[in-house]
């Protein structure tokens, strides 16, 4: 597996390591529901250094861009952040992303870990004009503060106000403690929160930092666990459960973050057709009535048929009930409509909830 430049240290505070897409990562350190917990009510540590970063950069950088991408990236500002999918002409996903705008002839694209290799392969394979791509992953260690106290432990180790960064904006050679680094205000939890992005080298010292300017603010390490239950409640999508190559962004919900008025995309011919037609699918928020806990892959169905699967499923620490994510057919769609989850061979009573499950606490000016 690969690691990390925080492997050393994960070690240390006795992380529980799982291989998580072909990383060695911590999933715990103290328990799934205290971390979250700490998240929700002061702050957490997470290493995601195993992100993918890709910079593109050239004379026509915008245009490939905005080709690649279904959100129109050229309503950003220069240090301006926008969340898109990244669509195959038939409208599957190939990966949701963030993108960083330096100016209109450089960009940083922020892709998730399991797809940094593929993503890159897809995107060089749509280069045109005057664009160069270079995959920067091996070059960057990152680390996400999240919760209501992120801010003020932050704070204290850089000299710029935080403040000045507002919602999915970022700024660049921020000196924190005595370590460059780019500071991102996005966030993966539903609370407010930042991004750290430096080198690689400069992980464990920047780790250290950060939990030791936030030891009397409540801040935990926290792992991939806490991090998959808080981004749930707050129904942010997870590659490979509520978007992948089979689903379209509409179907999962995403359908904000796809511009049909913009010039070409890449999938927008048939992501138009799937609007105007309307979806056959759709992923949805729910609730077990019976007691059971759902999980990934789990049938649904309803009427004595088979209506879709559970994406993701869990207790939620927040809201204390065993709640889930569902791609179903849209007839069922509607809030209150009663379904069954097959958990352990047993036909369990579920209703459709409203979703998201939680209220995001994003800091927005």
């Amino acid at each position: 597996m690969k690691t990390t430049p925080l492997y050393e240290k994960h070690m240390e505070l006795k992380g529980k390591i799982i291989d998580f897409g072909g990383w060695a990562l911590p999933v715990e350190y103290s328990g799934i529901i205290p971390e979250h917990e700490a998240v929700r009510t002061k702050a957490g540590l997470f290493d995601v250094s195993h992100m993918g970063e890709i910079t593109v950069k050239g004379e026509d950088a915008e245009k490939y861009v905005q080709m690649v991408v279904t959100n129109d990236i050229s309503v950003l500002t220069n240090n301006q952040i926008a969340y898109t999918t990244m669509c195959y002409p038939d409208g599957g996903v190939v990966d949701d992303l963030l993108v960083y705008k330096y100016s209109t002839v450089d960009y940083l694209l922020v892709v998730n870990a399991s797809n940094s290799d593929k993503d890159y392969e897809w995107l060089k394979s749509q280069v045109f004009g005057k664009t160069e791509l270079k995959n920067v992953s091996g070059d960057y260690a990152q680390l996400a503060l999240q919760g209501p106290n992120a801010q003020s432990i932050l704070q204290k180790v850089v000299e710029i106000d935080l403040n000045g960064i507002e919602f999915y904006h970022f700024q660049d050679n921020v000196i924190v403690g005595n370590i460059k680094a780019l500071i991102s205000r996005t966030g993966y939890t539903g609370e407010d929160g930042f991004e750290l992005y430096f080198a690689s080298e400069d992980g464990p010292k920047m780790w250290d930092l950060l939990l030791d300017a936030g030891k009397d603010e409540g801040l935990v390490p926290a792992g991939l666990g806490a991090r998959d239950t808080l981004r749930f409640e707050a129904a942010l999508p997870l590659y490979g459960q509520e978007i992948d190559k089979d689903i379209t962004p509409y179907e999962a919900g995403l359908g904000f973050f796809v511009k049909l008025a913009k010039d070409d995309f890449i999938g927008k011919d048939v992501l138009a057709k799937q609007k105007a037609e309307g979806i056959k699918r759709k992923v949805v928020g729910f609730e077990m009535v019976d007691r059971g806990v759902p999980r990934s892959h789990y049938e649904v169905f309803a009427d004595g048929n088979k209506i879709g699967y559970v994406t993701t499923g869990s207790y939620s620490p927040t809201l204390k009930k065993n709640i889930g994510l569902a791609l179903i057919d849209a007839e069922y769609a509607k809030e209150g409509t009663e379904m069954e989850v097959v958990i352990r061979n047993k036909n369990l009573k579920a209703k459709v909830i409203k979703k998201p499950f939680y209220t995001k606490k994003y800091k927005k000016n």
